[in-house]
């Protein structure tokens, strides 16, 4: 049999429900995968596996009784280690590396009543603050295309826990890029849902969606693997944060519903004028040449809301502001600032300097940009960019320059079309499309207008029934 972490779950679940194979073959299948390749790749911070064969041999129990079963009822599914799961340690990446979470979020909640088994909690930068994936504490995660070169970030764990094949499905957040980037680099889908679309729980004052540009959201080997947990984890929660989404959600699994006919597509190669590499771009324009082979007419446009640098720099006092409102103690006790990651030390210092009026700066550009995007989606139905502008790197060793344009902050420069979306809401994926001369992976990015993730899910079947990405790296 084909390893179960290349089985997407909507066969597995199949399989499980009509007795082919247990949740507990599933599990300790998973287990073994994990305990061969993990010291290699860095997938995981915390492994439950006792309590994982425990869940299974109820889920197993249930079966056996007849009982109805959920969506996920035995599927293995980890955590990116930014949200918690109750009596399992959430650590962020960083320190202390030893508080237990005392109940778990919303989306794990759902997960865990969908009958999914939370077998453990993905790699993570120090609180998801890097494109790529590396802390002091639990050390690198590695892309198992080539375990010298990063999988991206900040979802890196749950992707490369993906990639190579320890489970098909896994949670991600994304408040930058951190599921499209990872998704991008590893070769497999991720999409960010709208913001408000997944519910967090209140834990301070800045979890509001109007400036939280974070959301959790699926990544997976398949698309309708990535609807099926996307519509377990969204819907409106008593206890979400203000501008959770109230109005009923769509059938997520139902995307394939979704008429495709006639829609408007926007292709944009630079977004604010930052462009990608020639190998990224041309696998993008290959793809959309496929794409209007199939009868959709594309129109290449500019979307240029800002200058990149200004569009960097909006969405980065944000993020780096409310990173320090989130950790003051960090940066403000001398022993726990010493133990930081540079980077991170570096994004709450700036959260902390940042004055009042580049920050009233940085919420009027968000408006402009909110204006700006919704104008393209009064003309479009989807906007396909690059995910992002390089193919996968050596760790550590940030490209120096794009397209031979040299790089000023070569740590970020190469996200340059993932985090305005963030800023503006928008559902965007990442797309699995082409492979490079060096067989590394290349993403392209699929935006759709808010609330309009069906069409994205639909877009993003259609090409992967036209060209399936099932292929994966040999791991030696």
């Amino acid at each position: 049999m084909k390893n179960i972490g290349y089985i997407p779950i909507n066969k597995l679940r199949e399989m499980i429900s009509s007795k082919e194979i247990s949740p507990v073959e599933v599990i300790n299948e998973t287990f073994q995968r994990i305990n061969s390749l993990d010291s290699r790749f860095g997938a995981y911070i915390t492994l439950d596996e006792e309590n994982a064969i425990k869940k299974a041999k109820e889920a197993e129990n249930s079966i056996m009784k007849g009982e109805d079963l959920g969506p996920l009822h035995g599927i293995p599914v980890p955590i990116k280690d930014l949200e918690p799961v109750k009596n399992m340690r959430c650590t962020f990446g960083s320190i202390p590396a030893d508080i237990v979470a005392t109940e778990d979020a919303i989306s794990v909640e759902r997960i865990k009543s969908a009958g999914g088994i939370i077998i453990g909690k993905t790699n993570t930068p120090e609180y998801g603050n890097a494109g790529t994936t590396e802390n002091r504490v639990f050390g690198i995660s590695r892309n198992p295309w080539n375990d010298k070169l990063t999988p991206g970030g900040s979802s890196g764990g749950s992707a490369v826990s993906i990639c190579s094949g320890m489970t098909s499905i896994a949670q991600g957040s994304d408040g930058g890029g951190s599921i499209r980037i990872p998704a991008s680099l590893c070769g497999i889908f991720g999409i960010k849902p709208t913001q408000g679309r997944i519910p967090r729980r209140v834990h301070n004052n800045t979890k509001w969606n109007e400036i939280n540009f974070s959301t959790t959201g699926p990544m997976s080997i398949d698309v309708t693997d990535s609807a099926i947990l996307l519509e377990v984890m969204s819907g409106f929660h008593k206890d979400g944060e203000n501008g959770t989404i109230r109005e009923e959600n769509p059938t997520f699994t139902n995307f394939a519903d979704t008429n495709l006919k006639g829609i408007r597509i926007a292709f944009s190669r630079s977004i604010g004028g930052a462009v990608a590499d020639k190998e990224v771009i041309e696998s993008v324009e290959k793809t959309v040449k496929k794409v209007e082979g199939m009868g959709f007419e594309v129109e290449e446009v500019d979307f240029h809301p800002d200058e990149s640098e200004i569009l960097f720099r909006t969405w980065y006092d944000f993020w780096c502001s409310r990173s320090y409102l989130m950790t003051p103690h960090l940066i403000d006790d001398k022993k726990n600032r010493e133990g930081l990651t540079d980077y991170f030390r570096t994004n709450i210092q700036h959260g902390k300097d940042i004055s009042g009026s580049l920050l009233f700066e940085a919420l009027n550009n968000i408006g402009k940009y909110r204006n700006y995007t919704q104008s393209i989606f009064n003309n479009y139905d989807l906007l396909i960019t690059p995910t992002v502008a390089v193919k996968p790197f050596k760790i550590n060793e940030y490209p120096e320059e794009i397209n031979g344009n040299k790089c000023n902050s070569p740590f970020w420069d190469w996200t340059p079309f993932t985090y305005i979306f963030n800023l503006t809401g928008n559902p965007a994926a990442s797309i699995p499309v082409s492979r490079s001369k060096d067989n590394l992976p290349i993403g392209m990015q699929v935006v759709g207008d808010l609330m309009q993730e069906n069409l994205i899910l639909a877009f993003a079947k259609l090409i992967e029934s036209e060209e399936p990405w099932n292929s994966y790296p040999e791991i030696k």
